[in-house]
């Protein structure tokens, strides 16, 4: 697999700068099933090529993804180690990850810079041949040249393959450029070769802002992009779409804002109003609140624990820890642990936050969580919130006696919520508040709750 990148914009050596690579040197970068080396065939004022060649390793390959198809052999004969798949984006995100993202160390203006580009991309699979690979990137603006292969020429009956040798060119600043690649490669092949999960869906918001929403195969984009996976493509086309502009009598009221991430937005503010430089997120899940928190420096140290270790891989994968600067990575951290048990990490806290936690808990054990964490970690301020069982009949679908999810172990009314946060708070010598989540029925209340506990 073979991603070159050419420009002839004087100093054309300035590729290097963006791409943070010296053209003088050879490097690599290792992935979860080869390597990346990136190195330069040319670097002169006037005219500069970077290649980033992939080189996977087939039993690499097999041992990190095994058999699941009904082709006993796929493991063994496809053709992963040879195209440009979604194994080149996650080359480009890991190799040029500073370029992608718009940093530039010594020449910063040069980010937001148009400049003239020329891409070729070796051997790159498209899943409804040219015509689909030209509505992928034409309504970019791209020049498109491609270059196809008959399957085998001894048999031309057969036809041509669905393999390419693909040249674009376009005059763009090259963050736009990679950032585009990183999500039409996969497109085109209409595979990935990891675990796709609602994480994917802030890559193509990150990824797709300013392009993606304009496109007019955004909808076929965001459903390849997210390997056809209905309830992931919905929610995303949600988010694209939601500020499309509709034919008057098609008009409707500008979408809500999702009530998680009201809770999210609700707790990060009361976390600014209480003036709290340091905060532990006890149940961080994929790390949503812990990114809404790193945003502000007033936070100095965030940690974030869970019982799931592989919710804290997508966390640190969102929050692109191994990628952050020193200073900002020193005030991150992720821990794997259980509520249920004391833990000298939780100590020390101006803030202890449990957004969406308690329920997840079978109530014999919640006495235990209680002790952990208004005991033995005793934060000055604990945020909690759960979702309220009394709006539940708002909801159509939720038939009499159900949960809002299927691991809830409980969901409390208003008045149950109060009467353990009172209790809870006199054990401890705390003083509580409460405040409702949400769009408020003068009946039912809010969809949440919140309890704001002080000592």
């Amino acid at each position: 697999m073979l991603l070159t990148i050419t420009t002839k914009r004087y100093p054309a050596t300035d590729l290097g700068y963006l791409l943070h690579k010296h053209p003088a040197k050879v490097q690599t970068v290792e992935l979860t099933a080869g390597s990346a080396h990136i190195f330069y065939p040319e670097a002169t004022d006037n005219s500069c090529t970077a290649a980033l060649l992939l080189d996977i390793d087939p039993v690499r390959l097999v041992r990190r993804n095994g058999s699941g198809s009904d082709f006993a052999l796929e493991q063994y004969v496809n053709d992963r180690p040879y195209v440009a798949s979604s194994f080149m984006s996650a080359a480009i995100a890991q190799a040029y990850s500073s370029a992608m993202n718009g940093r530039c160390k010594d020449k910063p203006h040069l980010t937001d810079e148009a400049i003239p580009f020329e891409i070729n991309l070796a051997v790159l699979p498209v899943k409804g041949g040219e015509p689909l690979l030209r509505q992928f990137f034409e309504p970019l603006g791209y020049e498109v040249k491609v270059q196809s292969y008959q399957l085998d020429e001894q048999y031309p009956e057969w036809g041509q393959s669905r393999y390419f040798n693909v040249t674009l060119r376009h005059t763009l600043p090259l963050k736009t450029i990679l950032s585009q690649l990183y999500i039409l490669i996969p497109v085109c092949d209409n595979d990935k070769h990891y675990f796709v999960g609602g994480h994917e869906i802030e890559k193509l918001m990150e990824k797709g802002q300013g392009w993606l929403d304009t496109h007019p195969l955004k909808e076929l984009i965001t459903r390849r992009y997210l390997r056809n996976i209905a309830p992931l493509a919905k929610e995303a086309l949600g988010m694209i779409m939601k500020d499309e502009i509709l034919p008057a009598e098609e008009k409707q009221p500008k979408e809500k804002v999702r009530l998680h991430d009201l809770r999210l937005q609700t707790v990060r503010d009361i976390l600014l109003e209480l003036n709290v430089s340091t905060v532990a997120d006890m149940g961080c899940g994929e790390g949503k609140l812990l990114r809404l928190l790193m945003e502000k420096p007033v936070f100095k140290k965030v940690l974030g624990m869970d019982v799931s270790y592989h919710s804290l891989e997508i966390a640190s994968d969102k929050l692109k820890i191994e990628r952050l600067p020193e200073m900002q990575r020193a005030r991150i951290q992720l821990v794997q642990g259980s509520l249920t048990y004391r833990d000298k990490r939780l100590s020390g806290f101006d803030a202890g936050v449990l957004v969406e936690v308690i329920e997840h808990l079978d109530l014999p054990r919640l006495a235990a969580l209680e002790k952990v964490v208004f005991e033995y970690a005793r934060p000055r301020h604990v945020l909690i919130t759960t979702v309220n069982a009394e709006y539940n009949v708002k909801y159509e679908t939720l038939g009499s006696g159900s949960f809002r999810h299927s691991d809830h172990r409980f969901e409390w009314t208003r008045a149950e919520f109060e009467d353990w946060g009172n209790r809870v708070a006199e054990q401890f010598g705390y003083i509580v508040s409460y405040r409702p989540l949400g769009e408020t029925d003068e009946i039912l209340g809010g969809p949440g709750q919140l309890a704001i506990f002080k000592r």
